[in-house]
């Protein structure tokens, strides 16, 4: 296949990448950055490259900027906006202008569209959360669906993997003995394995009947709680300390609701497909991530 890429030098797509290459697939990466894409892709700088003469097999979206790394400002908002709802939106408009069209278009979103909902299980017929990051996702995911192709949407969970993603940005503090729960600890967190989430995303990708939103998350989510503790224990190091809601609020402002907030996420849609997961068990996925088998 001759597929498109936003998104393809970030965690996942270098990853998804790597594996269609393999596939033996034809990429091309769109991105500002082109001496970032891998030497097996083509790369493109803008859309305006994407002529309606030019035909893709499929386009994959995946690009969007970090919704953690700054401060929710008005101005920081509308950043995370453009780079998801706005590059889609573009991204159908070219979709739909093509002589020929692809035959899939298949989009980012994230389990942040459920947003804050307890102890409540939710499979992939739940209806969007009203906060600020559940409007986006839900915004991001009627552009996707608004082109006229066959479209799967990816509901993102926490990407579990040997380098980068949130991983990495919690091993620090608990390598010295210093990680702990956030807040209350109650909250839920739905992970996956990257291979898992390249694998079920191929799979969407090649299945004809497939199509709508999908939970890529793997069947065995876990309060904050219980993932320090399987996390400390991986790490050989034990959990003496939590950080208490007011002062992740008070550190990171509106943001925190991503932490103290939760979502008790089952992929459903994935495993009706008859996908079976590789790493459902978050001890063994830990140990495999730490051992470098993965």
């Amino acid at each position: 296949m001759n597929i498109l890429i936003t998104g393809g030098t970030g965690l996942i797509g270098t990853r998804l990448c790597q594996q269609l290459h393999q596939l033996g697939h034809e990429l091309t990466v769109l991105s500002r950055k082109p001496e970032t894409v891998p030497t097996f892709c083509k790369a493109i700088r803008s859309l305006d490259e994407w002529q309606p003469t030019q035909y893709f097999d499929a386009v994959i979206n995946l690009a969007g900027e970090s919704i953690v790394d700054k401060a929710w400002t008005e101005a920081r908002k509308k950043v995370l906006w453009d780079s998801r709802v706005g590059l889609t939106q573009s991204l159908v408009r070219c979709i739909e202008a093509a002589d020929e069209k692809p035959s899939v278009f298949i989009s980012g979103s994230a389990i942040g569209y459920y947003g804050n909902t307890g102890d409540k299980i939710l499979d992939e017929g739940a209806h969007a959360g009203k906060d600020f990051g559940a409007h986006l996702c839900d915004e991001w995911e009627k552009a996707a669906l608004a082109s006229s192709v066959r479209v799967c949407v990816l509901r993102t969970g926490l990407v579990l993997a040997p380098s980068g993603g949130f991983l990495k940005k919690m091993l620090p503090a608990f390598k010295l003995g210093l990680g702990g729960s956030m807040g209350s600890g109650t909250q839920w967190m739905s992970w996956i394995h990257i291979d898992d989430y390249v694998a079920v995303l191929i799979e969407l990708l090649t299945n004809p009947n497939a199509q709508g939103a999908y939970n890529m998350t793997a069947p065995q989510p876990l309060t904050n709680q219980a993932f320090t503790e399987y996390l400390a224990r991986a790490l050989n190091r034990r959990v003496f300390f939590s950080t208490p809601a007011w002062v992740l609020q008070l550190l990171l402002g509106e943001r925190a609701n991503l932490v103290l907030g939760g979502q008790r996420v089952f992929p459903v849609r994935v495993t009706d497909l008859g996908y079976t997961f590789k790493y459902h068990d978050l001890d063994d996925t830990l140990k495999a991530l730490f051992s470098k088998k993965s």
